[in-house]
């Protein structure tokens, strides 16, 4: 059954501009030529287990947070390629400069972030010195990396035999055509694992940008339509798949895992450091000169509050690109105005049922509203903005049953910790995950914190079908909820069908340097591990309801700050910053702010930095920050710094203690009448 767009809308040509008249390139299409890539091996050893070959290598190692930024579009790759693998391995340029063109990485290569500049910057060194580059890693590489490495023409290959064999010094050959992948020092030929027919023509094709302009003038032509599945079509598809089901552009297009489907999306969303990329792919695709962008959203969040030049000329890119055509708040959100993945949900954006493509690995925190949101990178998006849909690889569907009730103190955060230690190194394996929570008794804000950190669980999204919760919070904004409400087909089928019981969540504190590395508060707090920075905050925990909750702690405690310890507050939005300046009955009509300030807590403007490595409260070599955040891989918060994870009642507690610890270690009870 077809339904009314709400947020898909027609191409709008700029004023001037006749859509008849774009030049079609439909039936031009263009291959590169197959050819022979020579070169040596270029291996990441791992310096804990002699002999064996690194994995999980994320692209902070690849391209760390310093050098993501460019000064222009004309520059956009020059801190890229001087940058890359700068603390991992030093001599990396010089080293390919010198033929080691063969990059041989182990499993779980390229996880985490978006960083376009990862693949890009990788590509363009070898070619300064008028070599290719070929990525051969093993098991799950990491999805957005690897997608973004075709869009770019990167010669990525996963064959785990031919990582596993390597040795320093072999000399590899790889086919362009065929994809054959061959250790001449070994004598040994491998068949990569297989792409789908529309991946491989885009590696054919030469990237993302020739198909684009190929297919441009019809993708203006064509309006956008949702078609949702008939009620025996549904029965047999997960929530996600009947998303993506009524959002295809093909209504041929079969939907199942491996299928690589063209999709509409309701919103392209980015931010002022994944944004100019995409900028960049919208002008090669569009010429510039022809269409709005298409579904655009920009939120200035990741490098706005550093003091730098080269980050103010960053941002400017975005703020040049959103006056040039017309993009009014929200969809163009100034600095302070909020962090994307919890500003855009809170401007109405993002509603249940819609598709999501992010620029950043965060944007699945949208799950959380009846949604799919998905990390695609800076060229995905770009293309978005200029056809109004994407291509995307169906993953597997796993579930996740959310049983018992959920114990005092315990929260979102200590949800999605606990399943990434159950997960361990394999994690979601790149799998869609279904969250059902069996009890309706998780509010929303715990709800985006487990979606939004299945960026860490290398899912390829995570979703919470619309239920009573989701509906109430919708209605209490006044949001209209435009698309039919979901729920899991009964005979919908799951690679793995899990149970986690929330009877047996306790609070958590992740260690070093992985979320899923976490352990009992209670036992961390016996080791009375010291601190120097405690920050409150960011997307996954800067709601109102998460200050709440560490107001709370505060306020019961009645109790300062300890002494060498910073207690930093970044709200997900600058509406959320006011909020809490608001008398709230659960403090006895004290505000958030009030208590917050009261015990020495600082608080910052809406913004990313912090997490990252960013601005002033990054962290220096040596100091150790207990977190809200997201992630706390090596040097992830800055350069030498330690991060820990926990939830926002740990780290208030922690704060005033002066070791991590959980609120029960300052004699407290908890109250769940004062928690939402």
């Amino acid at each position: 059954m077809s339904h009314s767009e709400v947020f898909l809308a027609p191409a709008r040509p700029l004023p001037g501009v006749d859509p008849q008249q774009l030049p079609s390139k439909a039936d031009h299409s263009t291959e590169a030529p197959a050819h022979l890539v020579r070169g040596q091996a270029l291996i990441f050893w791992d310096p804990r287990q002699p002999g064996q070959k690194l994995s999980a290598v994320d692209t902070d190692q690849i391209t760390p947070s310093e050098d993501c930024v460019s000064e222009s579009l004309e520059t956009l790759d020059q801190k890229w390629k001087e940058g890359a693998f700068r603390h991992l391995m030093p001599d990396f340029r010089k080293r390919v400069h010198s033929g080691q063109t063969f990059l041989i990485a182990n499993d779980r290569f390229a996880i985490g972030s978006s960083r376009e500049m990862s693949p890009a910057g990788l590509k363009a060194i070898a070619e300064e010195v008028g070599l290719e580059m070929v990525v051969v890693c093993a098991e799950n590489m990491g999805d957005i990396f690897r997608r973004n490495a075709l869009n770019l023409g990167l010669n990525v290959v996963q064959a785990p035999e031919a990582v596993r064999e390597a040795q320093d010094g072999d000399e590899f050959e790889f086919h362009t055509g065929t994809r054959q992948l061959t250790n001449r020092t070994q004598g040994k030929t491998y068949e990569p694992i297989a792409l789908t027919p529309q991946e491989d023509e885009i590696r054919r094709s030469g990237g993302i940008f020739e198909i684009g302009r190929r297919i441009f003038s019809e993708s203006v032509a064509r309006p956008p339509q949702l078609n949702w599945p008939e009620p025996e079509v549904a029965a047999k598809l997960t929530t996600t798949e009947q998303i993506l089901y009524a959002h295809r552009v093909d209504p041929k297009a079969v939907v199942r895992p491996g299928e690589t489907l063209a999709l509409y999306g309701d919103l392209f969303p980015a931010s002022d450091g994944t944004a100019p990329f995409s900028i960049y792919t919208f002008l090669q695709i569009t010429g510039g000169d022809t269409i709005y962008p298409r579904q655009a959203a920009i939120a200035s969040d990741h490098f706005v509050f550093t003091g730098r030049r080269a980050d103010e000329l960053q941002t400017k890119i975005s703020q040049q690109f959103a006056a040039k055509y017309a993009m009014p708040k929200p969809y163009f959100a100034d600095p302070g105005d909020g962090i994307f993945h919890f500003y855009f949900p809170e401007q109405g954006l993002i509603r249940p049922g819609g598709f999501y493509p992010g620029a950043d690995s965060h944007s699945r925190a949208y799950g959380a509203y009846g949604a799919v949101g998905i990390g695609v990178g800076s060229t995905t998006l770009g293309f978005g903005w200029s056809t109004g849909w994407i291509y995307l690889t169906l993953a597997k569907q796993r579930r996740v049953r959310l049983a018992g009730k959920l114990q005092p103190w315990a929260s979102g955060k200590d949800i999605v910790l606990a399943l990434l230690r159950r997960w361990g190194k394999e994690q979601a394996r790149g799998m869609s995950v279904e969250f059902v929570d069996l009890n309706g008794q998780l509010p929303m804000t715990f709800r985006n914190t487990i979606a939004n950190m299945m960026a860490e669980a290398e899912a390829q999204n995570g979703i919470f079908a619309q239920d009573d919760i989701t509906s109430a919070w919708f209605e209490q904004r006044g949001f209209s909820m435009p698309y039919p409400k979901l729920s899991p087909g009964i005979q919908a089928h799951y690679e793995i069908d899990e149970e986690l019981s929330l009877d047996e969540i306790r609070p958590l504190i992740a260690k070093p340097f992985s979320p899923g590395n976490a352990f009992d508060a209670e036992e961390v707090a016996a080791e009375k591990l010291t601190f120097d920075k405690a920050y409150i905050g960011s997307c996954t925990n800067g709601s109102y309801e998460d200050l709440l909750q560490a107001a709370l702690v505060l306020k019961a405690a009645g109790s300062k700050v300890a002494k060498g310890v910073d207690l930093v507050i970044f709200p997900g939005s600058g509406s959320v910053k006011q909020r809490i300046e608001h008398p709230d009955p659960r403090l006895q009509n004290q505000s958030i702010a009030e208590v917050l300030r009261q015990a020495g807590a600082q608080i910052r403007d809406s913004w990313c930095g912090p997490c990252f490595g960013q601005g002033p409260d990054s962290l220096a070599a040596g100091q150790r920050a207990i977190t809200t955040f997201n992630r706390n891989w090596q040097n992830r918060m800055g350069v030498g710094g330690e991060g820990y994870l926990a939830s926002p009642v740990v780290v208030a507690a922690s704060a005033l203690l002066g070791y991590m610890a959980p609120p029960s270690q300052l004699g407290l009870s908890w109250d769940p009448a004062n928690s939402f």
